[in-house]
């Protein structure tokens, strides 16, 4: 029967209860045990898709095409299990699923109430991404509460996991609360009466954590450890220090040093070989002894919060590692480069366009490719960054001039990116837009396959075949493909439904490197083998900068 980890979070916001989380999976996976993990968001969105970036950070893509929280890419990143739609779910679908049961008549004229209707659908949603009960069940399911006790919006969160707790029964849960301890430099000391507050509001509520991870700038002495255990009423080798590290991927070696791993197994009564962290303390020695330096710049328009593109810059630090070389990533503002001099990326040894929505920085973002293709820069446009580069080669190569996208321009001349609901008929006329179609439920997401062209650059990275994940609205038309292949643009991969335009390229013969992907490869790496797509282009970058230096 599968035991569960609830780890919840005080204080403050942001300390990386999602990092610490998917930690512990890893050590807990390290001992042979099937790990997998659930976030629980208190806010009445929905899901975060609809969400700005500068809000939530970027929305991560499952398989099988949800849209969830990015602490999900943490988590596949860390462990091998898959996260998909039902590891991930928000205060919006609890109460919308309880609404829905109430207008059929599932609770047969009951007064609906958050206790017990809204807790217990909770719990079964927790369950059901634990996969409680069926063959399909894990061995621990680690649920991260996001928000910090105390928060109204997480209250039926923490209540729902308390009950969950008792009706599972002696040692079949644990509370895990990461708090934090703050340096106060005019005292010179490290204060513990924060986390005596959150630990005390977390008792009021019922529960009594197993194990504290203290997040500060430093670590932690022993006396204020054995303080903060007595104050509260946790066993002082279940008070964890988390101090600040210089790469992430030494977490799992810094919790089981202190023995929270086998805290946990303790507590659940798991018996399990020991964890084994050789493939994270290898990890870490490629993190922190690169041989080379690669220059990066990302060319986007939510530069102002990294976490808008947090699996993009992951999977670039991957493929670093993957050709030994630190990748240092430069956010560039596309709004700003509309105005400024574009040769400021020649400094850069490639040019990256990530995705977005929305008209603003858009012509920054087509500069960076026409700068990119005519200096013969590696370039890598995902998402909205290959609709761009199709956009700047329709017009400065293919003579399309008026070339757009029917999302920046509804009725553009030439529309070469637009819904498909807009692709021209055949008597040339243009399908009328829906404008009243719901945000949230129109793209095209998840996992998709798409046959690749031999004798392409795409085919030496993938094969006759790619499958990644989706996330977007707008298509290439199909009415100008032909005019752009003539011009000389390789379209490399198709849809093998569809027959959407999935990867274009330069021909090597013109550039040495030059790739657009309408699919987000970002939500597939991990740090073990990278991804091969990130892989090629940061070696490009590097024979880009060996061979700038040669001359």
């Amino acid at each position: 029967m599968t035991k569960f980890v609830f780890v919840t979070g005080g204080v403050v916001s942001s300390l990386g209860k999602g990092i610490a989380s998917a930690s512990l999976a890893a050590l807990l996976e390290s001992r042979g045990l099937k790990v997998t993990l659930i976030k629980l968001d208190p806010y009445l969105n929905v899901d975060p898709g609809t969400m700005s970036p500068f809000q939530h950070g970027e929305v991560f893509v499952t398989d099988d095409g949800a849209e969830t929280d990015l602490d999900l890419g943490h988590y596949e990143r860390f462990i091998e299990t898959r996260m998909k739609k039902a590891n991930n779910f928000t205060t919006g679908q609890i109460y919308k699923s309880v609404l829905e049961k109430e207008r059929r008549g599932d609770y047969l004229g009951k007064t609906v109430q958050v206790i017990p209707h809204v807790t217990n659908e909770i719990q079964d949603f927790i369950k059901r991404g634990a996969g409680y009960g069926t063959p399909e069940a894990v061995d621990v399911a680690i649920v991260e509460i996001g928000g910090t006790i105390g928060d109204i919006e997480s209250l039926p969160f923490v209540e729902a996991v308390r009950q969950l707790s008792l009706r599972l029964g002696p040692n079949q849960a644990a509370f895990v609360h990461l708090t934090y301890v703050p340096w106060i430099a005019a005292a010179g000391e490290l204060k513990t009466k924060p986390t005596q507050h959150t630990v005390q509001k977390l008792r009021e509520i019922g529960i009594q954590p197993d194990a504290l991870l203290c997040r500060a700038d430093r670590a932690i002495p022993d006396d204020e450890r054995e303080k903060i255990s007595l104050f509260t009423n946790v066993a002082q080798w279940g008070v964890i220090s988390m101090p600040d590290v210089d790469t992430i991927y030494k977490v799992p070696r810094v919790l089981h040093e202190q023995g929270l791993d086998g805290l946990i197994c303790d507590k659940l009564r798991l018996n399990t070989p020991p964890a084994n962290l050789k493939r994270w303390d290898d990890l870490v020695q490629e993190v922190l002894h690169p041989q080379r330096e690669v220059s990066i710049a990302m060319v986007g328009k939510y530069v102002d919060l990294s976490d808008s593109y947090k699996s993009l810059n992951e999977a670039l630090r991957h493929a670093g590692m993957k050709n030994h070389a630190k990748v240092n990533i430069t956010y560039i503002d596309s709004e700003n480069l509309e105005s400024e001099p574009i040769e400021q990326l020649a400094q850069f040894d490639a040019v990256l366009v990530p995705g977005g929505f929305g008209k603003r920085g858009v012509e920054g973002k087509i500069k960076a490719a026409r700068f990119a293709r005519e200096t013969k820069v590696p370039y890598l446009g995902i998402c909205l960054g290959m609709q761009v580069a199709t956009i700047e080669f329709a017009r400065h190569v293919a003579g399309l001039t008026k070339a757009n996208s029917t999302e920046f321009e509804p009725d553009g001349a030439q529309p070469v990116i637009a819904l498909i609901t807009e692709w021209k008929d055949e008597d040339g006329t243009i399908k009328t837009r829906d404008e009243n179609s719901d945000l949230g439920g129109t793209m095209r997401l998840g996992a998709q396959s798409s046959d690749v062209a031999p004798g392409t650059l795409a085919h030496s990275i993938y094969g006759p075949v790619v499958t990644e994940r989706h996330r977007h609205r707008y298509e290439a038309n199909v009415a100008y493909l032909d005019q752009l292949r003539k011009a000389g643009l390789v379209i490399s991969a198709l849809t093998q439904r569809e027959q959407l335009t999935e990867i274009v390229e330069l021909p090597q013969t013109v550039h040495p490197w030059f790739m657009g992907v309408q699919f987000h490869p970002e939500f597939k790496s991990t740090p073990w083998a990278g991804h091969p797509l990130f892989n090629a282009f940061v070696k490009a970058a590097l024979d880009h900068q060996t061979a700038k230096a040669a001359t």
